[in-house]
């Protein structure tokens, strides 16, 4: 069963907790998804040696 989140929302704002929703929504926080993000950042890519980069 999936539970919008507005009702959450709502409950929390009713008992005067809305801090709780803004520290749940706040990206800078969450562990979880800062570390799926950094694993979807392109690894380092390094050259062959000897190899022509294609800089001037």
């Amino acid at each position: 069963m999936r539970v919008p989140i507005h009702f959450f929302a709502r409950a929390l704002h009713v008992f005067g907790e809305i801090q709780v929703l803004e520290h749940l929504l706040d990206t800078a926080r969450d562990e979880i998804g800062l570390t799926l993000m950094d694993e979807r950042l392109p690894k380092r890519v390094r050259s062959k040696p000897g190899g022509t980069s294609g800089a001037l």
